[in-house]
């Protein structure tokens, strides 16, 4: 018999060129393909440098998912794209000189290497970077249906932004008061924001959870994100300004049962009027100085119910409409912009955070609920007390039926559903992004680019810079334009759209990639969507996922889709740690997966990653562990190789028959592990358990290899590199092929055959007094009476039985039995 040695570095580019120059993973749109289609979609990611640990997780997941679903029957679409604009490639130019394009496709290069070499079975036919003219040009489409539908509108805004990076910040990009990305402390600015009216869907985003199979922390993330609630609008009038003129105050309350306790009024230090309102006046400085204080805490830091309460007066009063007192306004930093109305009613007899406010201020507090406690803030239910003879007495939740139908009648407020949710401001001002098809003229307004014209191409310019404006501002040829409406002068928008656009509808691109007369053909994506299996970090519970079923929900009420949502079913993977801490460079702890890939190969690093815990929770690297799995299949595929000396098996593997002693029972454990591999499989991410089950079979394999029949090994084996193929697929492959001369990924996912799985003989414990003290077989269906009779005649049992009396009898079928004697 010839000495084999397992080499990945022969065997892993032997099978990534098979599938490379057969282009094995493509699908075909052709309706005419017989099979269930099954859309399995890992999040794309950001090409910067080199792919990292967490990309060889979540493509090794999602692979696993791939390659058991095609053998189950189905038709698999896994596609790979590159979400390819952003401010890292763009500061990576103004560094060096580079333009981002150049980096951007540098890394690209990298991505499509590794994952080849990973052996990933993607179909490559619909690669696409979002940065690329024939993808952006979509995106621009579908703003312009957005535009047309009156879903994407301008408007000024307080934002947060970055003096440094000079562009507007999300929420999400504040970090205790500082840029995510540089540092640098935020300040307020007012500036003229695109938007999408994500709000208008605020209720199906919120009802619609419940239609998709989604992990629960992640509903729970988005339902608080959108948080919606019930209460009243309120107008409180301001006329100190100009009493000819009074300003409204709307303002959103939980609670309009407490109204009549409300002493005093709060802005958010975002809201546009707060410096109207101070202008020209003696507060003017500080409560500009205070505005941009505020800004540098992050929002959860401000509604923190234990952080002391600050804020300034602002020389105004409002009145309040139930009883006409005129109360007076503060800006304050626990009353966020992203709530309400930007404005709040403050109750700080029923209220913790406005009592504490109060409480520093010596503000008045008055209680109008009573209840069972004497202290203030009261926060419970009871009766309506100093408010209103038409109201007190009343019980508080009924009262607040009857003063919100008041306020109606009254003209001064009206019943009214919140949402913490804001519309998504979409305006960069960055070059690397995609450019908005717009125009803007001063006979016209703003024109919306033909659809004919698209794309707007961005164009290459030398000065990437931020200087408070968009970069794209400066290229005069690009930006001077003629009016496609009137035909005279007029100027392109200069803001680049946020890079979540072009993230939030390429699951739709990959569906009808190479289609240059359309985003897609709706046909094609009624056969593709909704994706059937989304992957990806459990960091994009929010914004991403939000944004992509609000283009889907939009999308479908314009007509062009015809689904809901975008993604039926959602797994979200743990992180790889190392010594129990996040990986990063700074911390000098990073584990390359191309170092992993080139000792042991990229079968070992994908079958470790998938076997070292469970896929949703974090899991600590270890050398020791990779080294262990290494081990494994390097004597797995030396097992098959071995036994394929001895002759092949003849077709697809099947279980032997009529046979006994080591022979049944190493068949007995192929079936096991079938069972085992396709329930760990069939609707669950157990890969772990998955992998150990086929490591047990190659045991068995390898513990019975001079007892049991070369044949029955050989059947064994193979059905071990059948089950290994999900998670490393070139030594399954190729053992697989020894063996049996059959490619793997073309056979049927194998089956169990139940006569293997009913265990004629099973083992019984025998204990006495709750010590085992011998074991027995016993037929699978033995009475409790011949249960009981084999064990009493055991040896061992009698030897402890002898001279004492039985007390108790406990049988468990199928397991064991305990005699309690005395």
């Amino acid at each position: 018999m010839a000495e084999h040695r397992y080499d990945p570095k022969l065997i892993e580019p032997r099978w990534q060129q098979v599938w490379a120059d057969e282009r094995t993973w493509e699908v075909s749109n052709d309706p005419d393909i017989p099979g269930e289609r099954s859309y399995v979609l890992v999040m794309l990611p950001y090409p910067s440098g080199e792919p990292h640990i967490g990309h060889l997780k979540v493509y090794s997941v999602g692979d696993a998912v791939a390659h058991f679903h095609r053998r189950t029957g189905r038709r698999v679409l896994n596609p790979m794209g590159y979400d390819a604009f952003g401010l890292p490639a763009e500061n990576h130019a103004i560094q060096t000189g580079q333009h981002p394009r150049e980096s951007t496709d540098r890394s690209i290069e990298q991505f499509q290497r590794q994952f080849r070499e990973w052996g990933v079975s993607i179909d490559w036919s619909r690669e696409f970077g979002t940065h690329e003219p024939r993808y952006y040009r979509w995106t621009q489409w579908i703003f312009l249906q957005l535009f047309n539908a009156g879903l994407a509108y301008r408007k000024e805004a307080a934002v947060k932004w970055c003096p440094v990076d000079q562009t507007v910040l999300a929420n999400e990009q504040v970090v205790d008061g500082r840029c995510e990305r540089c540092g640098a402390e935020v300040v307020a600015r007012q500036l003229e924001q695109w938007f999408f009216r994500i709000t208008d869907y605020a209720d199906r985003l919120v009802d619609d959870l419940d239609t998709i199979e989604w992990p629960a922390n992640v509903k729970t993330m988005q339902r608080n994100w959108i948080g919606r609630s019930e209460g009243a609008e309120v107008v409180f009038r301001c006329e100190d300004v100009d009493p000819d003129h009074p300003i409204d105050y709307p303002v959103f309350t939980t609670r309009p049962d407490t109204l009549f306790g409300a002493t005093f009024f709060v802005m958010a230090p975002e809201h546009p009027d707060v410096m109207p309102l101070v202008e020209g006046t003696e507060h003017e400085g500080a409560v500009r100085d205070y505005i941009n204080h505020a800004l540098t805490e992050s929002n959860e830091e401000r509604a923190d119910t234990d952080k002391p309460k600050t804020g300034v007066f602002l020389g105004r009063h409002v009145i309040n409409p139930v009883n006409g007192e005129a109360i007076p306004m503060h800006v304050a930093d626990y009353v966020l912009m992203e709530y309400g109305t930007g404005a709040i009613m403050a109750v700080p007899g029923h209220d913790e955070r406005d009592h504490a406010f109060a409480t520093a201020y010596n503000l008045p507090i008055r209680r109008v609920v009573g209840g069972h406690h004497d202290e203030l803030p009261y926060t419970g239910d009871g009766p309506i007390v100093n408010s209103h003879a038409e109201f007190d007495g009343l019980h508080n939740r009924d009262a607040l039926i009857k003063i919100v139908d008041w306020l109606d009648r009254e003209g001064k407020g009206h019943a009214s559903v919140n949402y913490r949710l804001r519309d998504w401001l979409i305006s960069r001002q960055r070059y690397w992004g995609c450019p908005i098809p717009i125009v803007r003229c001063d006979a016209c307004g703003l024109v919306p680019v033909p659809e004919e014209d698209l794309p707007v191409r961005l164009p290459d310019i030398s000065d990437y810079a931020p200087r408070g404006r968009s970069p794209l501002a400066a290229a005069e040829d690009w930006v001077n334009v003629d009016c496609p409406s009137c035909g005279g002068r007029a100027r392109r928008e200069t803001d680049t759209m946020d890079t979540f656009v072009d993230s939030s509808w390429y699951f739709l691109r990959y569906c009808d990639a190479s289609n240059d007369e359309a985003a897609w053909d709706p046909a094609i994506l009624a056969e593709w969507m909704p994706v059937d299996q989304y992957i990806g970090g459990v960091e994009h519970a929010i914004l991403h996922l939000l944004y992509a079923r609000f283009f889907v929900k939009a999308l479908k009420d314009l007509g062009h889709l015809g689904v809901d949502e975008p993604f039926a079913k959602l797994f979200t993977q743990g992180m790889i740690t190392k010594d129990g801490a996040k990986m990063s460079k700074s911390k000098g702890n990073v584990v390359s997966p191309q170092r992993i890939v080139e000792r042991y190969g990229a079968d070992t690093a994908r079958a470790y990653i998938l076997f070292i815990g469970p896929p949703e929770h974090d899991a600590d690297w270890s050398d020791e562990g990779v080294e262990g799995v290494h081990r494994f299949l390097s004597r797995l595929w030396r097992l098959c190789a071995e036994a394929a000396d001895t002759g092949r098996v003849e077709g697809e593997p099947r279980a032997p028959l009529d046979v006994e002693g080591a022979d049944l029972q190493l068949a007995r454990k192929a079936a096991w592990a079938v069972d085992k591999v396709t329930g760990d499989l069939s609707g669950r991410f157990a890969f772990n358990t998955a992998i150990a089950a086929v490591m047990e079979l190659t045991n068995e394999a390898s513990r019975l290899r001079d007892e049991a029949a070369p044949d029955v090994r050989r059947f064994a084996l193979a059905t071990a590199a059948s089950l290994l193929f999900p998670f490393a697929p070139h030594v399954a492959a190729d053992a697989y092929e020894r063996l049996t001369g059959r490619r793997v990924w073309e056979e049927p996912w194998p089956d169990a055959d139940p006569a293997l799985l009913e265990r004629d003989v099973v083992q019984i414990v025998c204990q006495v007094n709750g010590k085992v003290r011998d074991r027995v077989e016993a037929a699978s269906g033995a009475s409790r009476e011949e249960l009981l009779e084999l064990c009493r005649a055991a040896p061992n049992v009698r030897v402890h039985l002898d001279g004492k009396e039985v007390v108790k009898e406990v049988v468990v079928p199928g397991k064991l039995v305990n005699v309690v004697a005395r």
